[in-house]
């Protein structure tokens, strides 16, 4: 989405986690597809950073970007330091940060020490200079006579399930369930909603059901077939 004609209102994606511990015999090291999920941190971090740079130029004014990422056993820190590198070397802020609790989680059983991962966290960023007008779906309620103005509550916790159905393709997917609602906290009907690790086309559901329009990025030909089938028949 190098594009500058093209622009998005809604950045929604959950990109891969770099927990292959640099190994690419690792069993978790290709199950993006055709990504390699080996890089090394400062690899990540500064991938990661040139990816918010890029969004920057393709973002409309007071967009979102829904950041869905976690951590594993092995990099138990990553995630928070990516977030920390993202704050301090773009133009984006964390404004919130949005807890999404899972049907089923990760099998952490082996561990005596580890709890076991039931939630997963999607980053709320947007340009720092429009933290304080960035698009959100709250209502004005009322207006005190102090002048302040009250607003109904969204809370930042989401139940949803873990994925929509499993596929040799990729390993890692995310659930249309939960981009719905992350839709109905920040998308209005007619948005362009991009994500630029698609896989095989998650957001592009969520964003179809919800009347907006969809643009995704992916590297791997047969995830794009796999994606398209599925936007065919859901339209």
């Amino acid at each position: 989405m190098n594009n500058n004609n093209i622009k998005c209102d809604i950045v929604l994606t959950s990109p891969p986690y770099n927990v292959s511990h640099h190994n690419k015999s690792d069993k978790y090291a290709y199950r993006y597809g055709k990504y390699d999920d080996t890089l090394t941190n400062e690899e990540y971090i500064n991938k990661t950073i040139n990816l918010f740079n890029q969004l920057d130029k393709v973002l409309n004014k007071n967009g979102v970007i829904l950041y869905n990422l976690s951590y594993s056993v092995n990099q138990p820190s990553l995630y928070l330091t990516t977030i920390a590198n993202i704050i301090s070397q773009t133009n984006f802020e964390l404004v919130d940060t949005i807890v999404w609790k899972k049907t089923k989680c990760l099998p952490d059983n082996r561990s005596k020490n580890r709890l076991s991962r039931i939630v997963e966290f999607i980053f709320v960023l947007v340009r720092k200079n429009e933290a304080k007008s960035f698009t959100s779906n709250k209502q004005l309620i009322s207006t005190a006579k102090s002048g302040a103005n009250n607003y109904n509550p969204i809370y930042n916790f989401i139940e949803a399930r873990n994925n929509d159905e499993n596929t040799s393709l990729n390993k890692a997917n995310y659930s249309s369930e939960l981009c719905l609602k992350l839709l109905n906290m920040y998308g209005k009907e007619g948005m362009i909603i991009y994500d630029p690790f698609m896989g095989t086309g998650t957001t592009a559901i969520a964003a179809l059901k919800y009347n907006c329009k969809f643009i995704g990025s992916e590297i791997d030909e047969h995830q794009v077939e796999y994606a398209n089938k599925r936007m065919e028949t859901s339209s």
